[in-house]
């Protein structure tokens, strides 16, 4: 039986409004490290690096090649292998080589950011990302700044955190990967996920887990942040569709309704 915890709004602490999601033990591959969900559909990464697809209740091996990383979005299902920082595309059932990254997000509209060792920023503009099938030279673009995580939307832009856990936003043109410049956002973070419909997670250094509230059309970057009470320290965060995906330090996986 399915333990379920209930988080309700409680108080104020610290000058941050406590709120909170209701909680279920979502589909196990124990113990889990990361997880990314897109468009519906969910991926993850194993203690042993190995990826998988969640198919109703059932997560399926996704090959024998071993990922650190894995993200699944509107320019389909990308991933960081864990030698060498290999990125690969999950083109009919195999992974295709497709350049040098150490974290891969293919959240945004259509086209694919990345970070490289030593926190490099590059692009894939979305008319090479989606045409991409089988191996080849591809021409990704280097975007100024420095940043240890990345990741986009399909609605109001990208965001990222530095090795300093500095937090940042800006609006990435899917088919030429310019952006319109960096916006420093108050907090702290060691990573940061949004979801299509624009929402924003983090995780900070402590595990714990904050969405950013005040997000429009004409305040992309938004306002504040609320903490989201979690049973545990955090992981991993992603979100999609009403859903916030979470590993938990133990490795299980939380299906929260946010």
């Amino acid at each position: 039986k399915r333990r379920q915890n209930r988080y309700c709004s409680i108080h104020m602490t610290d000058g941050f409004l406590f709120t909170g999601c209701t909680c279920t033990e979502g589909p196990q591959q124990f113990p889990a490290v990361q997880i990314d969900a897109g468009q519906g559909n969910v991926v993850m990464t194993d203690s042993n690096n190995y990826a998988y697809f969640l198919i109703g209740s059932q997560w399926y091996k996704m090959g024998s090649l071993t990922l650190k990383h894995v993200s699944v979005g509107p320019a389909g299902i990308w991933g960081v292998a864990l030698k060498d920082n290999d990125v690969y595309k999950y083109v009919a059932g195999s992974f295709v080589y497709a350049g040098d990254l150490q974290q891969v997000d293919a959240g945004g509209d259509g086209q694919v950011v990345g970070v490289t060792y030593p926190s490099t920023i590059h692009c894939l503009k979305s008319t090479i990302a989606s045409a991409y099938r089988e191996r080849s030279t591809l021409n990704w673009t280097t975007l100024p700044g420095l940043l240890m995580y990345f990741s986009c939307s399909t609605k109001y832009g990208c965001w990222g955190v530095n090795s300093g856990q500095n937090i940042y936003f800006t609006r990435v043109t899917p088919s030429t990967c310019g952006i319109s410049g960096w916006i420093q956002v108050d907090g702290l973070a060691v990573m940061v996920e949004i979801g299509t419909d624009g929402s924003v997670f983090v995780v900070n250094r402590g595990g714990e887990v904050f969405q950013r509230q005040g997000i429009d059309s004409s305040t992309p970057q938004g306002t504040s942040w609320t903490k989201i009470p979690m049973p545990s320290r955090i992981n991993h965060v992603s979100y999609d569709r009403g859903n916030l995906w979470v590993v938990t330090d133990y490795g299980t996986i939380l299906k929260c309704f946010c």
